[in-house]
């Protein structure tokens, strides 16, 4: 897989893959124009999204219904270093969602492929090239 990242102009970088577009920006007060979502609050996102592929798949797989289920990711930053301490996924589903489900959500939500990139991250190589 191959992404192509560009800098359109401000505070903006871009990511393109294959069709898709996905901006970020950076805040007012980080010299953007917030016109989207940071690099760092689209990570973020993507665990809670991922975790969500898994729990309709597994949701599918047995013909229950999805509408009413919701994730809520919470992100717990340390106030003295600034860095992520903890990531909570509470998974909502409505009254009526069959309760011996509700472990096999946890642990279809817990395979997501972003949560296990980061369990076991992979070795990033950052290098220049001149282009023509």
């Amino acid at each position: 897989m191959e992404l192509l990242i560009d800098f359109p102009g401000g505070a903006r970088v871009d990511a393109h893959i294959g069709p898709f577009d996905i901006q970020t920006d950076q805040p007012i007060n980080g010299g953007g124009e917030n016109s989207a979502p940071t690099p760092f609050t689209l990570f973020l996102a993507s665990l809670g999204t991922c975790a969500g592929i898994y729990i309709l798949g597994f949701c599918n797989q047995r013909n229950l219904p999805t509408q009413g289920i919701r994730i809520i990711e919470r992100v717990v930053n340390n106030r003295e270093t600034g860095h992520t301490d903890s990531v909570d996924l509470e998974i909502q589903v409505p009254p009526d969602f069959p309760e011996k489900y509700y472990d096999a959500l946890i642990r279809s939500a817990e395979q997501c492929k972003v949560k296990k990139l980061i369990e076991n991250p992979p070795v990033f190589n950052v290098y220049t090239k001149v282009t023509d």
